[in-house]
């Protein structure tokens, strides 16, 4: 490890700056190289591109170096995602601005030709919609519409490159933090830009810096949460791998605001490349000296550390991940004490997400202010989301917190595939809920998602068209909720696996109705029900008040018995995935 003074950080960070500014001048050819991308191929892209540059006597450079002379100066990178996972394997090329779309090996020779060397737009390979083509990615309808923070460096740079991340200003809020900033005032800075966690319960990140701060130990510590365990969510590992400097920076600046000297990121192991590319951060931010004792000469110590997970849903809660961390099993505990008194190995502890640590630098480095006018005033700031299901484009998205579902889904999400209607999107993971097409212009934040009984969660949406049965969607969350169960309560534990078998014989084929009364109403009297005839013969309309002893007139209702297709028809509210069941509404759909 060197020995970096600040004078020597601002000479890396100048000559980092100008190394950039010459590489402008070249071309860059960024090639994806998120999970989704690889598997796709982009692995074997990249590796053609070479090649056929080298048939060409091109000589392909890496880093930002700008080589002049009678060879064209050129640069193929492996980036982070470009968040367009349906589109790939993603090529970008700049400074034309190009982005090409389910490149495959055999146009490499094509794009090398006539776009590196000719600068012509190849119309086959750009993204198209309506008849229209769109060459430039900032003309995507998909990425038009983001507003791209924690993103902004996934896709546009090497996620292994240290050099082009301070040369992007990296590790200049840190030095800010560290030698112009007391503790006092970077807690204050968070406070007032009203960051809140990403992880799922949005609590203000600056209040929780302000409580470890004053907690009195010998020790602390910072601990990011990458055990991103949603179903279909895949925010977090998109930024590890994508942009680790950033996560690694705002860890280093709660650690100056809280005196902690330790810090540990928790990652699932199911994320290979996210736990590569970390390491590999940890290790270059090391040799130059941003990590280590005494950096920069300040007397300040950090040091990093990685820790795997062993994909347990339960480990994403906060004393049951610092209690894996120890090597004990992971549970979770009562609380308080909470983890900002009592965390890892019993001593105060900063926890957030890998999203609220990306979000840090850029507050210090453009203030509080700056992070404020972007989204709403209870909920500051940009969102990421993962947008899954059945949805034209589905990917990973970043947009100000209040945009709403229909500018998510339909403007950015390009809509349902094949003309088929929207029915609705399960947000915030299994602890979430579904919000219906009468939701589709609430604005998505905290406080409102909260009012309808639904969460933002960790930020996946998983889209679902009108063929979805909406009990099979209940029936794979309860499920998921039971298998992931940590069994230490009660109502969890036995009440997941009853849910569960109740959801599963309202699916079975041809059930019988006297089975499947007594299912619906065994934990949710008193109800409200309108009955509507699901055989399409129309009943009483009138709202009856039912009760446990009401279930055999409910029966009467109900042919005998019912056939798969006509058992869909039956709605479960998103209320009885989370076993608070409010209400069963029966309707024709």
């Amino acid at each position: 490890m060197s020995v970096l003074t600040r004078d020597g950080f601002r000479v890396m960070r100048e000559t980092a700056e100008e190394a950039l500014r010459r590489s402008g001048n070249a071309v860059n050819v960024l090639v994806c190289a998120g999970t989704g991308c690889i598997a796709g191929g982009s692995l074997k892209v990249c590796e053609t591109l070479k090649e056929e540059c080298a048939r060409r006597g091109l000589q392909v450079y890496v880093g930002l170096t700008e080589h002049s002379g009678e060879e064209k100066s050129l640069h193929i990178k492996m980036s982070g995602c470009h968040g367009f996972c349906e589109m790939g394997p993603l090529v970008h090329i700049e400074p034309l601005g190009v982005m090409y779309i389910h490149v495959k090996p055999e146009d490499c020779c094509e794009i090398v030709e006539k776009t590196v060397l000719r600068g012509e737009i190849i119309e086959r390979l750009t993204y198209q919609r309506d008849g229209v083509s769109y060459p430039r990615q900032e003309d995507i309808p998909f990425y038009k519409k983001q507003h791209r923070v924690v993103l902004a460096g996934c896709g546009t740079s090497d996620a292994e490159d240290l050099d082009e991340y301070i040369a992007k200003g990296g590790y200049t809020a840190f030095e800010k933090a560290l030698f112009t900033m007391t503790p006092e005032a970077i807690c204050k800075e968070i406070s007032d830009s009203g960051l809140r966690g990403r992880g799922g319960g949005g609590f203000p990140a600056g209040r929780k810096w302000e409580s470890v701060r004053r907690n009195v130990s010998d020790v602390k510590y910072v601990v990011c949460n990458g055990d991103e365990g949603d179903p279909g969510a895949f925010m977090d590992r998109s930024i590890m791998e994508g942009n680790p400097h950033s996560i690694l920076e705002g860890m280093m600046i709660a650690g100056v605001a809280t005196g902690a000297a330790e810090g540990y990121i928790y990652v699932r192991a199911e994320y290979p490349l996210a736990v590569k590319r970390l390491q590999t951060a940890i290790e270059k931010a090391t040799e130059v000296g941003l990590l280590g004792d005494d950096i920069m000469g300040s007397g300040f110590c950090f040091h990093m550390h990685i820790n795997r997970g062993a994909g347990a849903f339960v480990c994403g809660e906060g004393s049951a991940l610092t209690a894996s961390i120890e090597g004990k099993r992971g549970m979770p505990r009562v609380k308080p004490p909470r983890t900002v008194d009592q965390g890892l190995w019993g001593k105060p502890t900063v926890l957030n997400n890998v999203e609220t640590f990306a979000n840090v630098p850029g507050i210090i480095r453009q203030g509080a202010g700056w992070y404020r006018g972007i989204g709403t005033d209870a909920s500051s700031g940009t969102k990421t989301f993962a947008l899954t299901g059945n949805v034209v484009n589905t990917g990973l998205v970043e947009v100000p917190m209040g945009t709403t579902l229909r500018e998510v889904i339909f403007d950015i999400g390009g809509g349902i595939p094949d003309g088929k209607k929207f029915k609705a999107v399960q947000i915030g993971g299994p602890s979430g809920g579904c919000l219906t097409e009468a939701h589709l212009d609430v604005p998505m934040d905290f406080d409102s998602l909260k009012k309808l009984g639904a969460i933002i969660g960790s930020g996946g949406l998983v889209v679902m068209d009108e063929d979805t049965c909406m009990v099979e969607v209940a029936r794979f969350f309860m499920n998921f909720t039971r298998n992931e169960s940590c069994g230490k309560c009660t109502p969890c534990r036995v009440g997941t696996k009853r849910l569960y078998e109740m959801l599963d014989k309202i699916t079975i084929k041809k059930r019988r109705c006297a089975t499947l009364t007594p299912i619906l109403f065994a934990y949710v009297s008193p109800i409200w029900y309108a009955p509507i005839g699901l055989d399409n013969r129309n009943t009483a309309a009138a709202e009856t008040k039912v009760t446990p002893t009401m279930t055999a007139t409910f029966s009467q209702v109900i042919p005998e018995k019912l056939p798969r297709d006509q058992l869909c028809r039956l709605t479960i509210s998103a209320s009885l995935a989370k076993v608070t069941t409010k209400s069963v509404i029966a309707e024709q759909i």
